[in-house]
This record gives C-alpha cells, sequence and structure tokens, in this order.
C-alpha cells in the first residue's frame, strides 16, 4: 500500500474517534467553547513538538512573501469554513446540515484538476465519488436522501454548510499545494493554522455560555487536542504523497468511522444504513488504491 493511504486512513480513523468522542464527551459545550479550547490545546500540544521533529529548516529553500500568504489564507479559510459550519448547525437541523457539509471531496477534485493540473485515472475519479457518496450515506437521515439538496437552494442553514463544505474544499487543495508544490515542513504550517484558527473562534466563545464544568473537565479538552494534533499531522503526511483529490475523501470517510463507532457505542438509529457507508467507503479506497 501506498505509504500517503496509509497515512490517510489512519488519520481517518483517528479523526473518526475524535468526532465520536466529541458527541460523547463534550455535547453540553457550545461549539465555539468547544472549538476554542481544543484547538488552543492542539495549538500548546504541538509546538513543542515542531520545535524538535523539524528536519532541517522551518521553511523551503526560496522561501518568499507567496508562501506567507498561501499559509495565511489556508489557515483563515479553515477558520471560516469552521465559522460557517457552527452557524449552519444554529440555523438548521443536523439531518440536513451534516450530509452537505461532508461532500467535501466533489470540490476538491475539480479544483484540483483546473488549478494543478492533477489527473486521475477513471478508476481513481470512480473511487473518489464512491467514497465521497459512503461520506453522504453515512450522515443520511432515511426518507430524506435528497432534502439536503431541496433545502440547499431555499434555506440559509444548508448554503452556509455548502459553503464550508467548498471552504474546506479549497483548505485541502491548499495543504496539498503546501506540502508538495512549496515542500513546506507540517511542522510549520499546524501551528500557525491552530493559532488562526482559535483567533477566529475566540470571539465567539467569549459571547458563549461556558459550562460550570469546564475547569473539570480541561484535562479532556486536553486529551482531545492532543488527537487533533497528531490526526492534522497525519493529513498532512499523506498530502505530501497523495493528490488532495485521493487524500481528501479517505480523510473525510472519517464521518463513516464516527457513526459506526455511534451504532456500536451508543446505539444510534439507522445502524444498516451505517454499515451500507462504510462498505461504500471500503469500495472507494479501494477503487483508489488499485487505481
Amino acid at each position: 500500500m501506498n505509504l500517503g493511504l496509509g497515512y490517510a486512513i489512519a488519520s481517518a480513523l483517528l479523526l473518526g474517534a475524535y468526532l465520536y468522542a466529541i458527541k460523547r464527551y463534550f455535547s453540553p459545550y457550545p461549539s465555539p467553547v468547544y472549538l476554542v479550547l481544543v484547538e488552543g490545546a492542539a495549538f500548546l500540544w504541538y509546538l513543542p513538538v515542531a520545535a524538535c521533529t523539524v528536519d532541517g529548516d522551518y521553511l523551503p529553500a526560496g522561501a518568499d512573501l507567496w508562501l506567507f500568504t498561501v499559509v495565511f489564507g489556508v489557515s483563515a479559510m479553515t477558520g471560516l469554513a469552521l465559522l460557517s459550519f457552527l452557524a449552519a448547525l444554529r440555523r438548521g437541523a443536523v439531518s440536513y446540515v451534516a450530509p452537505i457539509s461532508k461532500i467535501v471531496p466533489v470540490f476538491v477534485l475539480p479544483l484540483e484538476i483546473l488549478l494543478l493540473g492533477q489527473h486521475l485515472t477513471l478508476l481513481q475519479i470512480g473511487g473518489v465519488l464512491v467514497a465521497t457518496a459512503a461520506v453522504y450515506v453515512a450522515n443520511y437521515q432515511p426518507g430524506e436522501l435528497l432534502e439536503p439538496f431541496r433545502r440547499a437552494a431555499t434555506t440559509t442553514a444548508a448554503q452556509l454548510a455548502l459553503a464550508s463544505a467548498a471552504a474546506f474544499g479549497v483548505v485541502d487543495v491548499g495543504k496539498r499545494y503546501l506540502m508538495q508544490e512549496l515542500s513546506l515542513p507540517p511542522q510549520t504550517f499546524l501551528p500557525v493554522m491552530f493559532f488562526i484558527v482559535t483567533l477566529f473562534v475566540a470571539p465567539l466563545a467569549a459571547r458563549a455560555s461556558w459550562p460550570a464544568e469546564t475547569r473539570q473537565d480541561l484535562p479532556k479538552f486536553a486529551a482531545a487536542g492532543l488527537l487533533v494534533a497528531v490526526a492534522n499531522h497525519l493529513v498532512l503526511l499523506a498530502f505530501q504523497l497523495l493528490p488532495a483529490s485521493i487524500g481528501s475523501p479517505i480523510v473525510n470517510t472519517q464521518a463513516v468511522v464516527a457513526v459506526l463507532l455511534g451504532g456500536i457505542l451508543l446505539n444510534e438509529d439507522a445502524f444498516r444504513v451505517r454499515l451500507v457507508a462504510a462498505g461504500l467507503a471500503v469500495a472507494g479506497i479501494t477503487l483508489i488504491t488499485i487505481g
């Protein structure tokens, strides 16, 4: 197996466990409060790791203003994508916000082909589409297969979810560009990204209501931040070796992992649908691998 595929699959497993942990342990927290604590913890965890593990220079040879512009732009776009998703959740039901927000690879594929000249085989394109379908089905509520897209034309919540997916598509292509074309080490990019995302979310967190148990839950936030830091490092290692149009659908199967864990451990509804999503995810990854 290509090492990049291994990194992408490992990150999907970790991020899926992370999404499950959010539902299992942090549901009482407003999303901005949760994000500012976890992203801040990820920054604090990753900063010393970055300082001790860079093999060579923190910046590639010939680093210029364009590199710094892309780093800031991708980091800011990550913050905007998260804020769009949070705004969508505040305005609409998860049942139609979540499916739309997870179709990130639909935007990644044309962006990478148009902007970076990426070429995929027909089998790989088929794998990308199947894996993307798996992510959609994982978030699908029975009886509402096309309802999220109908709502996208008429409701602000669905439109914000679509904007979030598009923004994350730009982020994934930008990460691949930074890792491959600009040869930026993950240890340089991730601390900046975690810091900027924390700044983006902080104003919303300051206005939110903080639960009384926040202080005693700080070790949980620290553990979640560590998980986020490790998983994001694996994502960037994957993007060093893979096109974003292949890495993104695999990484986004984290949604499938999360709903499977929810079905098994939390006895959530529609478990058979989630198993179908898992089968589609495996099929999509297999097509990408053999393509």
